[in-house]
């Protein structure tokens, strides 16, 4: 039941709550500097915040830069999980990316997180390639996806 949450995007006062959901979501969870540095200093960055009564319970990021759209952060919180809101965010972020002008959107995701790249695959993304040793908390591999906007 998604029409009961509330999408808009992220400002400077909504980075406690991200945090939040960032440590629950990610072994090696962005920073405050980060995520201020995205929301004031990148030019490029736009961000989605899910709430429910107030609350912060997922979000959404991307650099859209000229035609294309990369995804830097999807997450929701745990509890909230398997209610299709991950779908929501990010159908959210490829509606606002194509407005913008993007005509195609990639994102990185684990080789192990099968959940993740079978939503991805649902919404048209196909394999691109794969980046060795991606991410530095275990070396994993990342998968690169891609999909026409």
């Amino acid at each position: 039941m998604v029409d009961s949450y509330v999408f808009r995007y992220m400002k400077e006062e909504d980075i406690d709550q991200i945090l939040e959901v960032e440590h629950a979501s990610f072994a090696t969870p962005w920073s405050r500097d980060a995520f201020f540095n995205e929301i004031n200093n990148n030019k490029f960055a736009v961000y989605i915040v899910l709430e429910e009564d107030l609350k912060i319970i997922g979000y959404v990021g991307a650099w859209v830069v000229i035609d294309e759209a990369h995804v830097t952060n999807v997450a929701v919180l745990p509890e909230y999980r398997g209610r299709k809101l991950g779908e929501a965010l990010l159908r959210k972020m490829m509606k606002l990316a194509k407005d913008m002008g993007a005509r195609s959107m990639t994102l990185e995701v684990r080789v192990t997180n099968h959940v993740a790249q079978s939503l991805y695959r649902k919404l048209g993304f196909q394999n691109g390639g794969i980046r060795k040793n991606y991410y530095s908390d275990n070396q994993e591999d990342a998968l690169v996806m891609w999909v026409n906007l």
